[in-house]
């Protein structure tokens, strides 16, 4: 069955489709944009921990937004009642947003055929609550008998099945059918006095078959309590200005953080982000190339379309170190006089949509990685990291690693705790002098905050070396 007519069967039942169109109409009439998002939400999560379930829950939502914007501000309206009465009051309420725009003109950009990127199945309903229950107890169980250290075990397993409909003016529609699911273990050993966890995740836009095959989940676990072992070897971090070198995949969740939102368009048309003005210009150091793409199939940041009904793309956004594009919904599109990129995006039928990244990563170089480490005599290896925060005016940001080593003599040597990286988005872009082959995404884990919303996202990059950045550690 068709995406189409999945999502019409779940909407039109209380609701009259040609009655819908023409409320929007009329709602949408002297305003200059605007849409309605039907959304019907599935969703799952079971975690382990001590040897036990400790939370089950299963959560169904359904309901509507209703926008209508004019110029840059916007009006949103929200329902959990799919009927015609609700939408009625929703459109009564937005309609103040049109004061003096009785003449605007809708903008209606191109429509593109979306391309679906996944299942339309529902993962929730491919396995059993059992085989769930029981897929729990046994990690806990291999990861208690691969190590007399491990103390403590824990795993979080979760899945939805997202329908969504998109009718702008115009009575024009969109829709999607969303799988999403994710496994996350983790692990806390004990060596005398000394505690340390370790962790590893995964998902995708699939169903959970991808996930439970039991040469996945032990490959999960044993990184899991490979990070833990690690970790407690761990020795002080250096401090003071060195050479780092990043492993691919994870790691790119600092230029996520340091740069992506910073390309983001609002932020841009607003003049508060590092990068507003510099298209054209030279932003990052030669040979590095950034893209945000939201049409790779089965990740956890694609969709087929974006949230307002804009099929998603690939945006090259910095190319060979110059700043090419932003990522743009359709408002801040309309605002700076370009296409939207597909890459409107909100949390929920409760949420009005925002500029936000998809999968956002930085493409391969041409060096081994081995030569990046060949390449320092002092410094560190940052496998992964923990997270960070970064000031979007200022691209400043402080990144703590999950996990990281020594460099000492062009070989890698101790593991270091919490080793922190201080700096500021466009200088670390300028500081990385080489990049490696071996460019790959994260393994299905990332979600990203702006604006009180959370939304599943992407990142990814290849080994790179930065030549020099700040690094924040216990032994100076």
């Amino acid at each position: 069955m068709s995406a189409q007519k999945i999502t019409d069967s779940l909407f039109f039942n209380n609701l009259d489709k040609d009655l819908t169109k023409k409320t929007l109409q009329d709602a949408l009439t002297g305003c200059h944009d605007g849409e309605l998002f039907l959304e019907y939400r599935f969703s799952e999560r079971l975690t382990l921990d001590d040897g036990r379930i400790k939370t089950s829950s299963f959560d169904a939502t359904t309901g509507f937004g209703l926008r209508a914007v004019y110029e840059d501000t916007y009006a949103y309206a929200i329902s959990n009642e799919l009927t015609a009465n609700a939408l009625k009051k929703a459109a009564q309420s937005v309609q103040p947003i049109k004061h003096a725009g009785a003449n605007a003109t809708l903008y209606l950009p191109a429509l593109t055929p979306s391309v679906p990127l996944y299942t339309q199945e529902n993962p929730l309903a491919l396995l059993s609550f059992e085989s769930k229950v029981d897929l729990m107890g046994q990690i806990d169980a291999y990861l208690r008998s691969k190590d007399p250290r491990v103390v403590q075990v824990s795993a979080a397993l979760s899945g939805e099945w997202q329908a969504v409909k998109i009718i702008q003016a115009k009575g024009r529609e969109t829709q999607d059918i969303r799988p999403l699911v994710n496994l996350m273990i983790s692990v806390v050993v004990k060596s005398g006095e000394r505690m340390e966890s370790g962790a590893f995740g995964l998902g995708g836009r699939y169903v959970y078959d991808k996930i439970v095959a039991q040469n996945v989940w032990k490959n999960a676990a044993d990184e899991a309590l490979r990070t833990a072992l690690v970790n407690l070897e761990s020795v002080a971090a250096p401090a003071g200005e060195m050479p780092v070198v990043l492993s691919c995949g994870w790691c790119g969740v600092l230029l996520h953080e340091a740069v992506g939102h910073g390309l983001e368009g609002d932020f841009n048309r607003k003049g508060s982000s590092v990068f507003t003005g510099k298209t054209g210009e030279q932003v990052t150091a030669k040979g590095i190339t950034i893209v945000d793409d939201g049409t790779l199939p089965d990740r956890r940041g694609s969709l087929s379309i974006d949230d307002e009904g804009t099929t998603t793309q690939r945006t090259v956004l910095i190319e060979d170190g110059i700043l090419k594009n932003y990522m743009l919904d359709r408002m801040n599109a309309r605002l700076m006089n370009k296409e939207p990129t597909g890459n409107g995006r909100r949390e929920s039928f409760a949420c009005a949509p925002q500029v936000r990244m998809t999968n956002t990563f930085m493409t391969a170089g041409d060096k081994d990685p081995e030569e990046l480490i060949s390449s320092v005599k002092k410094g560190i290896f940052a496998k992964s990291f923990h997270g960070g925060q970064v000031d979007i005016t200022s691209g400043k940001f402080v990144f703590t690693s999950a996990e990281a080593y020594l460099i000492e003599n062009g070989k890698i040597t101790a593991p270091i705790k919490d080793a922190t990286l201080i700096g500021s988005g466009i200088e670390v872009m300028n500081a990385i002098d080489m990049i490696a082959k071996d460019a790959c995404l994260d393994n299905g884990i990332g979600s990203c905050g702006k604006g009180g919303q959370m939304v599943p996202v992407g990142v990814g990059q290849p080994s790179v070396r930065i030549s020099k950045i700040t690094v924040g550690g216990s032994n100076a």
